[in-house]
């Protein structure tokens, strides 16, 4: 943001790399992040294991509570571990160098509008080299399970 910072949280398919759901906060309680949890599972169905780093917003009671409720196993990743968590660690790599750090936005509106546009894209139109050079949604539909992965 040219002023201040908002937070962004994303659900994303392991093999595929699809957003499935994201969120932008601009606080760092885990509301937004359960409700792009709720919003992923509704739209996709319950993955079998889901793997978040050890964030609070991911190892707060609320969240936890979700992924229960529905009977997913939840795995984090080790303190420090990125490699745990690589694929989100290569999508805010990937968002923030094709299109965060190019802009400044405005406004909370702003952010949210030109992010979804550009899910939209990395989603839909965007080739990745791991998944020979198909776009998440492409992979995402020939790949029969599923395991999701947060981060905020």
């Amino acid at each position: 943001m040219a002023k201040g910072f908002t937070y962004l949280v994303a659900i994303i398919d392991w093999y595929s790399r699809k957003v499935l759901s994201w969120r932008l906060s601009i606080t760092m309680e885990a509301t937004f992040c359960i409700e792009a949890l709720e919003d992923a599972l509704a739209k996709y169905g319950k993955p079998e294991i889901f793997n978040s780093d050890q964030g609070s917003l991911f190892t707060s009671i609320d969240f936890t509570d979700v992924l229960k409720r529905e009977k997913i196993k939840i795995s984090m990743d080790g303190k420090g571990a990125w490699r745990d968590n690589v694929f989100i660690e290569r999508f805010w790599r990937t968002i923030k160098y094709e299109e965060v750090y190019l802009k400044a936005y405005a406004s909370v509106p702003e952010a949210r509008k030109s992010i979804k546009q550009y899910i939209t894209f990395y989603n839909q139109k965007r080739p990745h080299s791991s998944l020979d050079w198909n776009t998440s949604d492409q992979a995402y539909c020939t790949h029969p399970q599923h395991i999701t992965q947060a981060a905020a």
